[in-house]
């Protein structure tokens, strides 16, 4: 303790721009002392502005879900079913509900990087916008293409197993989970450059680290593609391999943004 007084005796004699210094390196301690319950408290906000305004948006889609029916149930194509009397009016809250989660996701990146901006240096702070507008848009190429491709073939091949004798007779409620489960999946994977340039752009991971792991990440692929997808190889390898091309251009675009260290250069020989 007698230490740091003297440290700051001393500091109050020197120039100016040593003590401004000097405070903001106190500044920087105080706030690493925070107690983990100050960092959830501000988690809870910001998890209740994003619920308020996925609630805001859900009140006003609901007014137009049944022309958000007809847009859903494009991709499958069939009359569908109801088996119980209030599956009909949940599947229309449900529909509401993801195409609120949807329509709010710039909200949500703003509040997740308002989140880790205080951890972050003055000159990270300023991507907040780059952050939340490609992010936005990474995840709407994601879900869209999930929408356009991967649900339209996926389904097609699935209802394609059933053989003489079948009918297929899909339960309206089952099929909304079902293509939400896979446009969010799809739209949440499709973030992959975003974070992956951000951690380069830290200096967290490097194009190196990068392809050293690309193993992992082909194996990886295959499980999380496993674990969102039905269990059916076609599906799995129609999502697993844009997480392969997505880890790959993560690499390309760190390599632009990462200067290369000797070693990395000697690795990349």
């Amino acid at each position: 303790m007698a230490d740091w007084d003297d440290e700051e005796n001393t500091t109050t004699q020197k120039p100016g721009g040593e003590y401004a210094h000097k405070k903001v390196m106190r500044k920087v301690d105080e706030d690493e002392k925070l107690p983990f319950t100050i960092h959830l408290e501000e988690l809870r906000w910001r998890m209740i502005y994003c619920a308020v305004t996925v609630f805001v948006v859900f009140i006003a889609l609901y007014a137009i879900s049944d022309a958000l029916f007809q847009i859903v149930r494009k991709p499958i194509g069939t009359e569908l079913i109801f088996l119980a009397p209030a599956e009909a009016f949940f599947v229309y809250l449900k529909i509401s509900i993801y195409t609120a989660i949807i329509v709010s996701i710039p909200m949500i990146l703003y509040q997740v990087w308002e989140f880790v901006a205080p951890g972050l240096l003055d000159a990270e702070r300023k991507y907040t916008g780059a952050f939340v507008i490609f992010g936005t848009l990474f995840f709407l190429i994601g879900a869209g293409f999930c929408y356009e491709i991967v649900l339209p073939l996926g389904l097609h091949f699935l209802i394609g197993y059933a053989g003489e004798g079948l009918t297929p007779m899909i339960s309206v409620g089952a099929y909304i989970s079902f293509m939400f489960k896979l446009v969010l999946a799809f739209g949440a994977i499709f973030e992959m450059p975003i974070v992956i340039v951000f951690l380069a752009k830290m200096g967290i991971v490097n194009p190196a680290s990068l392809r050293e792991k690309r193993g992992y990440v082909v194996v990886g692929s295959f499980i999380v593609a496993s674990i969102l997808t039905p269990p059916d190889i076609f599906t799995q390898i129609i999502m697993a391999f844009p997480i392969i091309i997505l880890f790959e251009l993560s690499i390309i675009v760190a390599g632009f943004i990462v200067k290369k260290s000797p070693e990395d250069e000697l690795k990349s020989e």
